[in-house]
């Protein structure tokens, strides 16, 4: 969160600065203010996000991909970042990738997709679908973690090391820890491969099936608790 505080109060000099006032009117005192807290509902999170610009990811994208499905899930999907696609129309996980993500949760799990939240570690696309930096998926971080905290799901599947990576902060290859669920803070995390990984690897797909029952296993178990 002091990364996103930061950058809120240099956020506030600019603006403070297109009204006309100098910065040697500004006491340091004016900017110790309570920490920057993020809203507690969806909406009002949604909103903020939609006006954020505290990484370059905003001078390039065309719409931030805050994120959708049911905010009381119970199973929630994490994903990198936006596509080209996803850009495009503001929704997550809707092009090619999102086409093969939709089929695993209804075909696995046998759950419409409207049912889980679906998510990504950044909400702007990197350009050219790069992988994001640390700056900038530490800067929106924050944003993911209040959503996991306002929709508190009980599994959270990560697809894609740069999801696993950012979520648990732990650096193991995505080959070696996907299909080991991890106790964190309030929910099971189970990672797996991201769909664009699978559409260039189809070989890859046995694994992921079988994550995905492993899915289905604990979310089925912990509704019968």
């Amino acid at each position: 969160m002091k990364n996103l505080h930061n950058a809120l109060q240099l956020k506030q000099l600019y603006l403070l600065k297109q009204m006309g006032v100098r910065y040697t009117d500004i006491k340091p005192s004016d900017l110790e203010a309570e920490p920057a807290q993020l809203p507690d509902n969806l909406d009002a999170l949604r909103q903020l996000v939609e006006g954020c610009h505290l990484c370059d990811l905003s001078k390039s994208r065309n719409k931030v991909v805050f994120g959708e499905g049911d905010p009381h899930a119970e199973l929630m999907f994490v994903g990198e970042g936006p596509g080209a696609t996803e850009d495009s129309t503001g929704r997550p996980f809707v092009g090619r990738a999102g086409e093969l993500l939709t089929k695993m949760i209804e075909n696995v799990l046998y759950l419409p997709r409207s049912k889980v939240y679906i998510a990504n570690i950044v909400k702007c696309r990197p350009p050219g679908n790069r992988v994001p930096t640390p700056g900038e998926a530490l800067t929106c971080r924050p944003y993911l973690l209040k959503q996991i905290e306002l929709i508190r799901p009980r599994i959270i599947v990560t697809l894609g090391a740069t999801a696993y990576r950012y979520l648990s902060n732990d650096q193991s290859p995505i080959g070696r820890v996907r299909g080991h669920p991890i106790q964190m803070n309030g929910y099971l995390l189970v990672p797996t491969f991201h769909p664009s990984y699978l559409l260039r690897n189809p070989s890859a797909k046995k694994e992921a099936f079988h994550d995905m029952l492993l899915v289905k296993e604990l979310w089925e178990k912990g509704k019968k608790v």
